[in-house]
């Protein structure tokens, strides 16, 4: 499981960097609606890369154990997701809708990057 740490604290560094960067550009250009979305969108993105390796980890121990697990946060995820989306429609001046489900993606296109770069560049 060792591993599965080491490539959850890759992700998260450079998830970071793109929120820092989205805070930035949030920060110094007009386009505050859309960068708004990408870092609320993000920061989503990032707590279901976390409740998914907390997940992960449970189940993990349980199968150690011979304990059963009965779930893998699946709907606490789309629950999340779903909070996103009626802040990006609650709130229409602050957030872009298109940035905010662009940002939910965020964890996924970082990860598979992390998988084509692994592939393409083994150590």
């Amino acid at each position: 499981m060792s591993d599965l740490r080491a490539i959850y604290n890759y992700i998260r560094r450079y998830l970071f960097f793109l929120l820092a960067l989205y805070v930035l550009a949030w920060g110094f250009t007009d386009h505050r609606q859309i960068f708004g979305g990408l870092i609320l969108g993000t920061a989503l993105s990032m707590f279901n890369l976390w409740l998914m390796v907390r997940k992960t980890y449970q189940l993990g121990d349980a199968a150690v154990k011979g304990r059963k697990v009965y779930s893998l946060g699946t709907f606490s995820r789309m629950a999340a997701a779903v909070l996103a989306v009626i802040i990006a429609m609650e709130y229409p001046n602050h957030f872009h809708f298109i940035s905010v489900i662009l940002g939910l993606m965020t964890s996924y296109i970082v990860i598979m990057i992390y998988f084509f770069k692994q592939l393409l560049l083994p150590k």
